[in-house]
């Protein structure tokens, strides 16, 4: 298929892979922040093409698995109470609370829907006025636009009988928090396409001066992702730092300005809690006051309910880049896709669920 074809050309990915091994000299740590790059890395085996100076590490790019425990058992909690009608992206539905998942929430007899699109939630509103219909809104900023549109669009039709439970993060601080650390081992980043397509490119030019490291904005094909690592690799060794954009046939300087005016009309940042790594400050969106309205926590008093990680999963250490998934003690033994103590090993954009479900058991912990 043009346009896709290319991007997977073994010859093309040999010769990138080459051009790293020559320009490679010493070790460097990259940090790829997307699940779906994640994922192609691990599917490919792009990481074992690279020479032995080079290392991968996956950080927080699934949404789905920082979404905090406390806010999976909020959803758990009115998913479950009558004359709701709960709706999420499939991810969600395994993804495991303190107590209990969305999916058996539904079988104990909770109302709980897959949909593909904030928008259907409005249709079903409409057909249910009796109902309260509750949207699971978590993404990065790339699923942002959507849901913002849909609260407008409720408000604009007056279907008070809708409201959303945002878990929406922002990819910048989550870098940010990364390189702050004391531990932090990373030395430059594979940023994601798709955040980059709606946001543009300038907020992590503040980051890559800050803390001079390169950061090169990424596809999700073998070759876009060779490509990627070969400019960073290239900057680091020549002692450059700055911003590179290797995905030009998406991503422009200012993203989309029509996506980015209808998330700034319905939300604001503010501070989030990200699961396995902590509150990072203005790290996420939460609705703004014209839209309090259609906020699920409040209607339903759920902000109060709280929650503790499990303390055999180590998906925080694999998060923040200082674990890969096959290192941590439980992984492909307590830890699968069908007994998951954390989201990484549940969620398709998971650095767990991809080690797992490609092949990487061997060298497990223990």
């Amino acid at each position: 298929m043009k346009f896709l074809d290319e991007y997977r050309d073994p010859a093309a990915v040999l010769r990138l892979r080459d051009a790293i091994r020559a320009a490679v000299s010493r070790p460097w740590v990259l940090m790829e922040v997307c699940g779906g790059q994640t994922h192609a890395i691990v599917r490919h085996g792009l990481d074992q093409l690279l020479p032995p100076e080079v290392t991968l590490v996956h950080g927080p790019g699934c949404p789905v698995c920082v979404t905090p425990l406390e806010l999976i058992d909020r959803a758990t909690e009115i998913a479950g109470r009558p004359g709701v009608i709960f709706c999420s992206f499939g991810d969600m539905l395994r993804v495991p609370g303190s107590r209990t998942d969305l999916l058996r929430v539904k079988a104990a007899g909770g109302d709980v829907r897959v949909v593909y699109s904030p928008l259907d939630c409005l249709k079903l509103a409409e057909q249910n006025p009796d109902r309260t219909v509750v949207f699971f809104a978590v993404g990065f900023e790339t699923t942002a636009p959507a849901n913002a549109t849909a609260v407008r669009e409720a408000k604009r039709r007056g279907l008070s009988n809708f409201c959303v439970l945002v878990s929406h993060v922002l990819v910048p601080p989550a870098m940010e928090a990364i390189l702050s650390s004391p531990a932090n081992r990373v030395q430059g980043f594979l940023a994601a396409g798709h955040v980059c397509t709606v946001m543009g490119t300038a907020e992590y030019e503040p980051l890559a001066g800050r803390f001079r490291v390169p950061v090169v904005v990424t596809g999700f094909e073998p070759v876009d992702l060779l490509e990627g690592v070969l400019r960073c690799v290239t900057m680091l060794e020549a002692g450059r730092h700055g911003v590179e954009n290797a995905y030009t046939r998406a991503v422009c300087a200012g993203g989309n300005p029509h996506a980015r005016a209808v998330v700034d009309e319905v939300f604001e940042v503010g501070d989030r809690k990200w699961r396995g790594i902590g509150t990072i400050p203005a790290s996420g969106y939460r609705l703004r006051a014209g839209y309090a309205g259609f906020d699920a926590e409040r209607r339903f008093a759920v902000a109060g309910v709280t929650a503790e990680e499990s303390r055999l999963c180590q998906s925080g250490l694999v998060l923040r880049g200082l674990k890969r998934p096959h290192e941590c003690p439980a992984f492909g033994r307590e830890c699968t896709p069908l007994t998951p103590l954390g989201a990484t090993m549940v969620s398709s954009e998971g650095a767990c669920a991809a080690y797992y479900h490609h092949g990487r058991l061997r060298g497990a912990a223990g």
